[in-house]
């Protein structure tokens, strides 16, 4: 059979669109209220990438998931939904622009009372969570990419040995390869992506899902 690439047909993101669970009525509202209100709605997990992250806090059943960079709360509430009995999830947000919609959507959704907005810079939180030797089942980091390399050891100290660590945007719109790149982003990525592959800690995959999203496994002993 002829061999093609699937990214390069157009055909293949309507076909996957159709044959995905669409969003549930609160999150379809929020995704219109982010396009309409916000300057860089491109931010937003979305609905393939909101359910992919569904999926994967309902196969893993967390008692605490760590978000690092919230937007207006789509990915926030995707992974909420597959919080153990009793479990909560932690969300880091900067941005005063995103603050309203956040707010209005967690209060608004099933979890309201499980999700907890950290406001404020990631690395003094990050600091003060570590501190406190905090351990997470599930981390999802979204924020400033140029960062990325920075918060991975605080990270992977926070997340417990079998733990799982979702990296989004980690392939910048094909940047990382492409060595014309220099910039300050596309080089951090890059040396993020390189920490990882070489960290003999973690079993890891990036997908090329958007703009690339790096799973990653912190080994147990029995896997080292």
């Amino acid at each position: 059979m002829e061999e093609f690439d699937l990214l390069d047909d157009p055909r293949a993101a309507a076909y996957i669109a159709a044959h995905t669970t669409p969003p549930d009525p609160l999150l379809a509202r929020l995704d219109r209220e982010t396009h309409v209100r916000m300057l860089a709605p491109r931010m937003l997990s979305g609905a393939y990438q909101g359910r992919f992250l569904a999926m994967i806090s309902r196969m893993s059943r967390p008692r605490r998931i760590l978000e690092v960079g919230a937007f207006t709360g789509y990915g926030t509430i995707c992974l909420a939904s597959g919080l153990a009995e009793g479990g909560e999830l932690d969300t880091i947000e900067h941005d005063p622009l995103a603050e309203e919609l956040l707010r209005k959507y967690v209060a608004e959704s099933p979890y309201a009372g499980r999700i907890h907005v950290l406001w404020g810079e990631a690395e003094a939180h990050l600091a003060r969570l570590a501190g406190e030797a905090v351990v997470y089942d599930l981390i999802f980091l979204d924020a400033d990419k140029a960062r990325y390399a920075d918060y991975y050891p605080v990270l992977k100290r926070l997340l417990r040995p079998g733990g799982w660590l979702l990296a989004d945007n980690v392939l910048w719109n094909g940047k990382v390869w492409d060595t014309a790149w220099r910039d300050k982003d596309t080089c951090a990525l890059r040396r993020f992506n390189d920490l990882v592959q070489a960290d003999a800690e973690v079993e890891n995959l990036p997908l090329l899902m958007r703009d690339g999203l790096m799973v990653i496994r912190k080994k147990e002993k029995s896997d080292i």
